[in-house]
């Protein structure tokens, strides 16, 4: 499959490697960005008891997300791009931490600890996933993780902001719900996803066809692992 949809890909009259494999793989990318979490959430219907569920999850999962990125400041090509990533580090580890505490307080949780972290299967494949990128050792293997975990993001959270803008829906009352959307629908927010799309386009041009088909694997069992994670915080 990887084989045919790189041919596809290589002879497509546009360069953007990620919105070919947005659009190759639009199954999965739906099944991550349309998923019944994310609806619920953006509706304001979510079940606390599911939401509380998925803020461990993916406390959890921030561990693992704050090790690739500092991978990819340390494998990115200059200081901008260093700076670039260190600052998404800054984010995920200041006012993304304090989302997450606040969230848990509100909830009469304690946050899990990183020395006792929660123990899930989608934890162990997303965690799998992040250091076989790693293992293969370029810029271009990190940036084919972080681009679909984090645009998805983007993506879901800028449809439900930009409806709320346009008098179509009213933001979730529930702070924490409404504060999650609005943290990835942020202007900043935006441009570094874009960003990191366009560092991901242009190693991508100049890679090989096996580095473009490894990056297309990664990228695909990413969109299938943000679906899985969902999922995940409606188990009992």
């Amino acid at each position: 499959m990887v084989e045919n949809s790189m041919a596809q890909t290589l002879s497509s009259p546009t360069n953007r490697l990620s919105e070919q494999l947005r659009d190759t793989h639009r199954p999965a990318w739906d099944a991550a960005v349309e998923h019944r979490f994310v609806r619920d959430l953006v509706a304001d219907t979510i079940d606390d008891g599911v939401y509380a569920r998925y803020l461990r999850l993916d406390y959890g999962f921030i561990n693992d997300l704050t090790g690739a990125v500092g991978h990819a400041v340390a494998m990115a090509p200059g200081m901008p791009e260093k700076t670039r990533f260190a600052q998404f580090l800054g984010v995920l580890t200041d006012e993304e931490n304090d989302y997450f505490l606040r969230s848990f307080d509100a909830f009469g949780q304690p946050a899990p600890t990183f020395d006792n972290p929660l123990k899930h299967p989608v934890l162990d494949d997303f965690a799998a996933l992040m250091d076989r990128q790693r293992a293969a050792g370029t810029y271009l293997d990190i940036l084919a993780v972080l681009v679909p975990v984090e645009w998805v993001y983007l993506s879901w959270a800028t449809s439900a902001s930009d409806a709320v803008a346009r008098g179509e829906a009213e933001m979730p009352a529930r702070f924490y719900l409404a504060e999650w959307i609005t943290l990835h629908a942020l202007p900043d927010f935006r441009d570094f996803v874009e960003w990191m799309r366009s560092e991901f386009d242009r190693e991508a041009a100049a890679a090989d066809v096996a580095a473009r088909a490894r990056a297309e694997t990664a990228f695909e069992d990413a969109l299938h692992l943000e679906a899985r994670f969902f999922a995940a915080a409606y188990e009992s």
